[in-house]
């Protein structure tokens, strides 16, 4: 089968999450007897082909018309590409990027579509796809009936690739008409807040905050300060964004953003199922809440039963002294 991998990346390089989509492609290749292929849509994306080049056979489509991922003109430079090139399989991780793009692609290209895949197994009817539903109370087994097919990964489920030493596979700088790339949309701006801290989807370890936190100041004291002692990404529950507590970008859960670290630290956070959704295949997950029948310690290795405001200064103490020691 031939695959091919819609890489997203930051006009320097790969995020993390197409690693993983990485991985999941080249295990079907290899099932399938096919080969894998990268696409890098963008301008003045020499440094990100450059590091794709070490993972797989990549195609660079550049141009100033794809300079900001507007998702008409990706998703029709997509499409020229899938057809030119006869691809089975497109992928790519599952993200706002491919939300916007991957759907309206899998659309022009008159194919069939899986969200947020967790697992794949190739069997006698062809390939089968695992993919969470009703926030993840259920998973549904899909497959695919209609060519080419398109899915998005869920980055958690699969471990990301690692570049061949010293080998780089071939590089193909396509162009495509300027007309197919024009796009009715226009874009204006972008607004974002530069943060030392890890990005929450690629930490390996995230300290989250839920309703028991009052404001923004007890926000950063307790959840942030936790986070920066650990060197972890901050995450948050739907209530305090929706209180205006902390801003959508770090909302984990169903809603949000889809989470799997090593370490998972929930900060009087309830554990309501859409939460649930967002972090319960973290690795280890600890609790902190005042509720002994709060649902976040049926999904918990680890449980603390208090106050928040107590028990969070007390474990940050505890964790500078023991940085304190080991330094000294």
């Amino acid at each position: 089968m031939r695959v091919l991998v819609v890489a997203e990346h930051d006009n320097q390089s790969l995020r993390a999450a197409s690693l993983s989509c990485l991985t999941f492609a080249q295990a079907v290749a290899e099932a399938t007897g096919g080969c894998v292929t990268c696409l890098v849509l963008g301008d003045k994306v020499e440094l990100v082909v450059a590091q794709t080049s070490q993972f797989a056979r990549v195609i660079a489509v550049q141009s100033p018309l794809l300079a900001h991922p507007l998702a008409d003109s990706f998703a029709r430079a997509i499409t020229t590409i899938v057809r030119e090139r006869q691809f089975e399989l497109v992928s790519a991780a599952a993200s706002t990027f491919s939300k916007d793009v991957l759907p309206r692609a899998a659309a022009l290209l008159g194919g069939s579509m899986a969200s947020d895949v967790v697992s794949h197994e190739l069997t006698d009817a062809g390939l089968q796809f695992d993919s969470p539903q009703y926030a993840g109370a259920v998973t549904a087994t899909l497959r695919l009936i209609v060519s080419p097919q398109v899915v998005t990964i869920r980055a958690s489920a699969y471990p990301a690739a690692k570049a061949e030493e010293l080998k780089n596979y071939p590089v193909d700088f396509v162009e495509i008409e300027t007309a197919m790339l024009a796009s009715r949309c226009r874009f204006v701006g972008l607004k974002s807040k530069k943060s030392a801290r890890p990005d929450v989807t690629e930490a390996r370890t995230v300290v989250s905050g839920g309703r028991a936190i009052k404001n923004t100041v007890d926000f950063e004291r307790l959840v942030g300060k936790l986070a920066d002692t650990l060197g972890a990404a901050v995450g948050s529950s739907r209530a305090l964004v929706d209180a205006g507590i902390t801003p959508n970008e770090l909302q984990v859960g169903q809603t949000g953003k889809i989470v799997a670290p090593e370490l998972y630290i929930a900060v009087g956070i309830s554990g309501a199922v859409q939460h649930l959704a967002g972090m319960k295949n973290s690795r280890t997950i600890v609790a902190i809440n005042s509720d002994p029948d709060a649902p976040i310690f049926d999904v918990a290795d680890y449980g603390l039963v208090g106050d928040a405001y107590e028990i969070v200064p007390q474990l940050i103490e505890k964790l500078e002294n023991h940085a304190a020691v080991a330094a000294g």
